[in-house]
């Protein structure tokens, strides 16, 4: 974690416009759906974010490192945040309530801290933080609604594909954390491109989307989904591993479920009852357990094991 100077106000802003530009995503998804098959949708998302972080590479004059072995793990992040990540949840929501989903899918912060107290320790962690976890999973259940909880136990294996995306979402918050000597824009721009290396092909064999004739609102969400939610999501993703840290970073999806509820109260006029209020406050409390700096909290860290 970086100091309260770097945290306040400008990275929790971003850290907002994150889950703001990755919670709307799910909205782009489902209108582009109707008209685009799962595989081809990924494919033209990573495409075209591909591309519009190449021209701002070149805008920047930067340029891919040259070493296979960055090259290789450049890879092995665009399993963990897209290529991975993406297709398993993909196939997992579509046996599990779209409720518990963002239940099992906002414990990414939770598996951060056990992968970081367990195994990596490249963070410091104390109890403080697992505290703001657990508080931000429950708001969210609260956000969601406690009824979806019951579900748990059915078509156990896709709430497992869910968790396990969000465990490789755990993963990309911190092995992302290497590529911190690399600009964001290169690292995002790689790992589009090794992404768009696989799910093209596979695009074109397993769809024939030659033959699609797509909505404009398709075409449209398509092209929100890409570069907002996508390419510049990315670019503001690897910012923040640098200054908030893999815990931090991971935060943002607790605050997805608000920004949601928010945005229906203020555009479609929904109503805020208040156990989805309370919700609200129970995540933006986690979050701010999470991010506050450590030496808030003047606590020492869990006992190494």
């Amino acid at each position: 974690m970086t100091s309260s100077k770097i945290l306040l106000p400008l990275e929790i802003g971003l850290l907002t416009l994150l889950a703001l530009l990755w919670g709307s995503s799910y909205l782009f998804i489902r209108i582009a759906l109707t008209d685009i098959p799962p595989i081809t949708l990924i494919a033209i998302r990573v495409g075209i974010a591909s591309l519009f972080l190449l021209v701002v590479m070149f805008c920047r004059s930067e340029r891919f490192p040259r070493d296979g072995k960055v090259i290789g793990t450049l890879l092995i992040q665009s399993v963990f945040n897209s290529l991975g990540a993406w297709t398993i949840l993909a196939w997992g929501q579509q046996h599990v309530e779209s409720g518990l989903a963002s239940v099992l899918n906002s414990t990414s912060p939770v598996f951060v801290f056990l992968i970081t107290t367990l195994l990596t320790r490249h963070e410091r962690v104390d109890r403080f933080r697992l505290a703001g976890a657990c508080l931000g999973v429950a708001g969210v259940v609260l956000i969601v609604g406690p009824g979806v909880i019951i579900g748990l136990g059915q078509h156990v294996g896709g709430q497992l594909a869910v968790l396990a995306g969000a465990i490789l979402y755990a993963g990309a918050a911190i092995y992302g954390k290497r590529f911190n000597n690399l600009p964001a824009t290169v690292t995002a721009a790689a790992t589009m491109i090794w992404a768009s290396t696989f799910l093209i092909p596979a695009s074109l064999v397993l769809d024939r989307p030659w033959n699609l004739t797509p909505s404009t609102s398709a075409i449209l969400a398509t092209l929100a989904l890409s570069v907002f939610c996508t390419a510049i999501a990315l670019l503001i993703y690897f910012r923040l591993l640098r200054t908030l840290g893999s815990m931090g970073v991971a935060s943002q999806s607790y605050l997805r479920a608000g920004i949601g509820v928010v945005l229906g109260s203020l555009l479609l006029g929904e109503t805020i009852s208040s156990p989805v209020l309370a919700g609200i406050l129970c995540t933006l409390v986690g979050v701010a357990i999470i991010n506050l700096p450590r030496t808030f909290w003047r606590q020492s860290p869990f006992p190494k094991s």
